[in-house]
């Protein structure tokens, strides 16, 4: 991922997770293809298909003899990637319409497995089929927001095409960084100056205009990330934007309805859908502590404290400041929904949020869900007082803690017995009735 670049701008912490407080908008290639040719930035001629037949008729318009058929799937590595159904690579090359209908055929309605996905893949339900092009020369061109220099930064590299990541590792140099004034906005000067910097000297006004477009695009559509990977010179001497990244900021939704209506929800985890749906804010981790907190600030140094007791955290969950007893029901259904789950923290602060609201969604979901993992309670702030007693008198085992190191600690421990258990085949739970 692209904010691996640049430390500030990606929200990873000490524990190894990457979250944020937002899974920010991530479109199909074929909108952000559709999004630049709208704003005058080259790109090959394409179309999106749904169906083998459309497949084949958008192959036949093209009227070209290699075409590039590419699974619509939200995931890296698609080319590398293979389907289920034993298709290798969701990038493939073809030369006939027929050829053309017989791919996207076993294509469509598979899921695609790449290093991004898992083992389960995503389901491939479009595929983009679009004029194949011949590079003979490729760069690489970005604009995201940047922490570190607090506003966007245009990012540009000669070593275009390839595993960004692995340039930055292995050739820091050959990556280009010019913050934004973004009062100012990009000025022409620099982006002649970025042009000529990455070996474009020759067509610098050129490039400056497609930087500069990029750009307006960028802050007219409220994206947090442009990536053009790479923007390359094909064998007639054309330049073309051959691959393209961007994501928007849930933020501006109401300004970017258009945008937002495009949102493919079969490409999203179901748990992430489930939590948006109450205003919830969930990530699925790989660790085996469920946490329930209220801030992204909290839920991070949550997560930081159960790794330094030599935990691991299942999922990042915000039930935000205006949680309802039904929201927090709910977040236990999603936390509870993962195998992996061996035990639950609860971290709440109360201020907005009452703390005997979050012991009536967790007493509530103990007896609907009948969870047999341990719930450790750390409440404090508003109403604290009156959540213990509703959670003495429920008659269930909730283990509240009054410090968030006492919690941690336990969390980890009661996770490892559960482990253990499970791992022995062992039917050791934690009933929830006394």
């Amino acid at each position: 991922m692209l904010t691996q670049l640049l430390g500030a701008a990606s929200p990873w912490n000490s524990s190894g997770s990457s979250c944020d407080q937002k899974r920010h908008l991530n479109v199909h290639e074929y909108i952000s293809y559709s999004l630049l040719r709208d704003a005058g930035i080259p790109v090959p001629r394409f179309g999106v298909a749904r169906t083998k037949q459309e497949a084949g008729k958008l192959a036949r318009e093209l009227n070209v003899k290699d075409i590039v058929l590419k699974a619509q799937v939200l995931a890296g590595g698609r080319g590398k990637g293979s389907f289920k159904g034993g298709l290798k690579g969701g990038v493939r090359m073809v030369y006939t319409p027929e050829e053309a209908e017989s791919v996207s055929e076993r294509m469509l309605g598979d899921y695609l497995i790449t290093k991004q996905t898992g083992k389960e893949g995503r389901i491939c339900n479009m595929v983009m089929v679009a004029e194949r092009k011949f590079p003979r020369k490729e760069y690489y061109f970005a604009i995201m927001m940047e922490r570190a220099f607090n506003g966007p930064v245009l990012i540009a590299s000669s070593q275009g095409g390839v595993n960004i990541e692995e340039v930055a590792a292995e050739n820091p140099d050959a990556i280009l960084y010019k913050p934004i004034n973004i009062s100012e906005g990009l000025q022409r000067g620099i982006a002649e100056e970025v042009a000529t910097k990455v070996g474009l000297a020759d067509k610098k006004t050129e490039t400056a205009d497609m930087l500069m477009k990029m750009y307006d695009l960028f802050v007219s559509k409220d994206a947090l990330l442009i990536e053009i990977n790479p923007y390359a010179e094909d064998s007639n001497g054309g330049y073309f934007c051959l691959d393209a990244k961007f994501r928007f900021d849930d933020n501006a939704e109401f300004r970017q309805k258009e945008i937002f209506s495009k949102r493919d929800w079969t490409q999203e985890d179901p748990k992430e859908v489930d939590a948006s749906k109450y205003n919830l804010n969930y990530i699925a981790l790989d660790g085996q502590i469920g946490c329930m907190v209220n801030g992204a600030g909290l839920a991070m140094a949550t997560m930081d404290i159960i790794k330094l007791h030599g935990g691991s955290p299942a999922n990042f969950l915000d039930v935000g400041g205006g949680a309802t007893a039904q929201a927090v029901k709910e977040a236990f259904k999603i936390i509870t929904t993962d195998p992996k789950v061996f035990a639950i923290l609860v971290n709440i602060f109360g201020g907005i949020m009452r703390c005997d609201i979050i012991a009536e969604g967790i007493i509530a979901a103990a007896k609907e869900l009948n969870l047999k993992v341990p719930i450790v309670a750390r409440l404090q702030g508003t109403n604290v007082d009156d959540a213990k007693v509703l959670i003495a008198s429920s008659g269930l085992k909730i283990l509240p803690c009054d410090s968030l190191e006492e919690a941690a600690r336990l969390a980890v421990k009661l996770s490892s017995i559960v482990g253990l258990a499970r791992a022995a085949k062992l039917d050791v739970n934690f009933e929830m009735p006394l």
